[in-house]
């Protein structure tokens, strides 16, 4: 950590990250120019977001394998090369369609480049200096997401296709440290074949789901709908079933035996389903509704960023100390009073008296909550299974704002050009924090009846030195929950 070269390994992976996460938050805040400039109904501006989701969701653990086989700072480099040219294309995009083609692109780019990130820190620094540099790139990164909509909505004040090209400068900056100082490693005991048939069921399946239920926003649960949603379904079944009988599965079913590791996971959907349709639709009814500037609905959410990476490391600790039921029981039912608190924002509101306050109390429950959760799937799995139970995990939290995104705006009527009549949108938004708000109290329930055992204390041992705790980490969780550095040092 004191060296030169570990501060500019530390950059390179904090900047690479940051690109993938920033484009999963910031582009919320240009959704609502993108729809005038490019004549876009709603359903454009779902898959504006889900397209990106689903690519990133459906691959992150195959990016994973692929940097543990072939090299981390190779996956690493094509990852931000990748991002970088559809980043461009998104820039440049004339139509929704080539916009959300290109964010599908994007959204690989960032599934190789996002658990390269970490990958490289562990196998870089010295096993005495993981755990600092793992809460450096946790605490720098969660800084980055903070100042993101603020940056975001300035760019979009200017033009919305910053908010893309911004990317490429940045990018040319992470490949000449990349190259220059970040060293090469492997796992020589990687896996010598990939699981590529469970990848490709996951990416046709979340898709066709995704597909589907957007379009039943705009044409009813039809037949064609229903054929799809059918389609999309039998590709997640054969996606267990090749799980199940893989020698090298990217998803490790037996994990799921364990109930908390299964529980903790039930949590995430649906903590992170209601977590995904706040952050769009709340900046979205600040501008149609509150007729509000996008930097400043932009910046509507900054206070839950903050309060999670000034309290989720002390939530972390508490877990340790007293057990993570209570912080996961607690946590959803405070930011489920929050969400119902938020679905009074209409026309005419002020943000220090009807945005603050709900949005502290949101920010507040998921700080309780989102580090005792990560903690608990990492306690669920042997610690040669950390890295891809936290995949996993991760996956899981990116899959249900997927698929959230994708329903509950058509559960609660908005559709079409709903987002440029504050009527119509206001009338969905409060029906939409409704239904969140009910997701995040099944969660808690779930935890309350579940989640029993309490964490292992750490161990102070040579073997535990590789594993990074999650009360030693500045922890901000708003695009996916930690991701865990549980790759093998080339010493």
């Amino acid at each position: 950590m004191g060296s030169a070269r570990g501060r500019w390994v530390l950059l390179t992976t904090v900047l690479g990250s940051g690109l993938a996460m920033l484009d999963a938050t910031v582009v919320n805040v240009a959704l609502g120019r993108i729809g005038e400039d490019l004549d876009a109904g709603f359903d454009g501006l779902q898959w504006t977001i889900n397209a990106y989701t689903l690519t990133l969701a459906a691959l992150i653990l195959l990016g994973g394998s692929l940097g543990d086989r072939f090299g981390r700072r190779r996956i690493f480099l094509i990852g931000v090369v990748w991002f970088a040219l559809a980043s461009l294309l998104c820039g440049i995009a004339p139509d929704i369609g080539t916009l959300i083609a290109a964010r599908g692109l994007q959204g690989i780019g960032g599934a190789l480049l996002t658990p390269g990130s970490l990958a490289i820190i562990a196998a870089s620094f010295h096993s005495e200096d993981r755990s600092a540099a793992v809460g450096a790139w946790s605490g720098l990164g969660g800084i980055a997401a903070a100042i993101g909509p603020l940056v975001g909505g300035w760019l979009v004040e200017l033009n919305w296709r910053l908010v893309f090209l911004v990317n490429v400068p940045v990018a040319v900056v992470i490949l000449v440290i990349a190259v220059r100082h970040v060293p090469e490693s492997k796992d020589p005991e990687a896996v010598a074949r990939l699981d590529l048939t469970g990848t490709a069921l996951a990416v046709v399946g979340l898709g066709a789901l995704t597909f589907a239920l957007t379009r039943a926003g705009e044409a009813g649960f039809n037949g064609s709908v229903l054929t799809t949603v059918g389609a999309g379904l039998a590709c997640l079944v054969a996606f267990v079933v090749v799980e199940a009988r893989s020698s090298h599965p990217l998803v490790p079913l037996g994990l799921f035996r364990n109930t908390q590791f299964s529980a903790a996971n039930a949590v995430t959907l649906l903590v992170y389903a209601a977590l995904g349709v706040i952050f769009v639709l709340l900046v979205l009814q600040l501008q149609v509704v509150a007729g509000w500037s996008p930097i400043v609905a932009g910046s509507s959410m900054l206070p839950v960023t903050v309060l999670m990476l000034l309290f989720s490391s002390r939530a972390g600790a508490l877990a340790q100390r007293i057990g993570p039921r209570l912080p996961m029981t607690l946590g959803p039912v405070l930011s489920a009073a929050g969400v119902l608190w938020m679905g009074a924002i209409t026309a005419g509101a002020s943000y220090f008296f009807d945005v603050l306050p709900p949005v502290l109390l949101f920010g507040a429950g998921l700080s309780l909550m989102v580090a005792p959760l990560t903690a608990t799937v990492l306690d669920a799995a042997e610690d040669r299974h950390a890295g891809i139970a936290s995949g996993v995990n991760n996956a899981v939290a990116r899959t249900a704002g997927l698929l959230a995104v994708a329903v509950i705006p058509v559960a609660a009527g908005i559709a079409g050009a709903d987002y440029t009549d504050a009527a119509a949108f206001d009338a969905g938004f409060g029906r939409a924090m409704l239904i969140s708000a009910g997701l995040l109290l099944v969660g808690a329930a779930l935890a309350a009846a579940f989640i029993r055992k309490p964490l292992a204390a750490a161990e102070e041992s040579a073997g535990d030195a590789g594993r990074v705790h999650i009360e030693e980490c500045t922890h901000c969780g708003v695009s996916g929950p930690q991701l865990h550095p549980a790759c093998r040092s080339p010493e």
